[in-house]
C-alpha cells in the first residue's frame, strides 16, 4: 500500500504555524496576544505567501485590533521565521481573524434552539 505523502505547502504550514506561535510567544511578548490561537495556515503553491487564521476571544474591535498588532508585526515575524526555517523564501505573512468557530457556535446555538422547540411542540401535542 502506498503512503500518502503531504503536500510540501501543507508541511511548511504547519511548520510556520508551531514556529509563529513560538515567536508570538516570546518575541512579542505582548500579553494581549497571549490567547491567540492559530486555526490554519495556507500557503501559496510558490510559497511567496502565507494566510494564517486566527481565533481570539474578545468583542470584535478587540479583535480587529489584535489582528492589525500581528499584521504590523508580520515583517519581524517573516525575518525570524527566516532565520529559524531552511527556506529559500520566506512567505510574505498575512494574518487573518478565523470565523469558522465562531459560526460554528452560532449554528450550534441556532441547532439546539430547534430542537428544544420541536421537543416543546411535541410535548404540547401529547398534551391531554
Amino acid at each position: 500500500m502506498a503512503t500518502k505523502t503531504i503536500p510540501r505547502t501543507r508541511r511548511v504550514g504547519e511548520q510556520i504555524r508551531r514556529e509563529l506561535a513560538e515567536l508570538i510567544r516570546d518575541e512579542l511578548r505582548d500579553p494581549r496576544l497571549a490567547l491567540i490561537s492559530m486555526t490554519t495556515v495556507e500557503v501559496s503553491r510558490d510559497l511567496a505567501y502565507a494566510r494564517i487564521f486566527v481565533t481570539l476571544m474578545g468583542d470584535p474591535t478587540e479583535r480587529n485590533e489584535r489582528v492589525a498588532e500581528l499584521n504590523r508585526a508580520a515583517p519581524l515575524l517573516r525575518r525570524e521565521l527566516g532565520r529559524r526555517m531552511r527556506l529559500r523564501v520566506v512567505p510574505k505573512l498575512d494574518f487573518r481573524y478565523d470565523e469558522v468557530v465562531e459560526q460554528g457556535a452560532r449554528l450550534s446555538a441556532l441547532i439546539d434552539a430547534a430542537v428544544a422547540a420541536d421537543a416543546s411542540h411535541h410535548h404540547d401535542e401529547s398534551a391531554p
